[in-house]
């Protein structure tokens, strides 16, 4: 009994360097969880910040845009305006109209003041057929129509 007593007490005792042993283990376990927690961060960072990169880049290109929008929008009113229409009319040999050689024409049954109305549409109410048919009724006919295929395609099979 002695023997198997110092057995285990040999066994359970520490030797010095199985603790330093351990010690160094820890210490390269916490370095390479920290190696790898800095990695993802840093990965992490680097995603954030080329995104807020191309998110810099795309404001720009919108503002941009937003201010050929504005010139063209400026351009499309002062092609547009008044005295412009005039002398490009002018250019084109127009000339503007004065009273005697405007010409009116009558239309016999045209009167100006009246209000403008659409044609009233006409809702033609169609009677609803009436619904009585019963689910007994449809299986009737459910049933009928697979017999009548069933035959068919029994009777198919008997002529060559």
């Amino acid at each position: 009994m002695r023997m198997s007593h110092e057995l285990w007490q040999h066994t359970l005792r520490r030797s010095p360097w199985r603790s330093q042993r351990q010690a160094v283990t820890l210490a390269v376990l916490g370095l390479a969880i920290s190696i790898m927690i800095g990695a993802l961060f840093l990965a992490q960072s680097t995603a954030a910040s080329t995104t807020g990169r191309q998110l810099e880049e795309l404001i720009v290109e919108r503002d941009r845009l937003a201010f050929a929008n504005e010139q063209l929008r400026a351009e499309i009113a002062a092609l547009q305006s008044v005295p412009r229409l005039l002398a490009r009319a002018q250019e084109l040999g127009f000339q503007q109209a004065s009273a005697d050689v405007i010409e009116y024409l009558v239309v016999d049954g045209y009167n100006p003041n009246q209000e403008q109305t659409a044609a009233p549409i006409e809702m033609e109410d169609a009677p609803l057929p009436e619904y009585d048919e019963s689910l007994a009724d449809w299986l009737d006919r459910q049933v009928d129509a697979f017999k009548s295929q069933f035959e068919a395609f029994t009777n198919r099979e008997d002529t060559p």
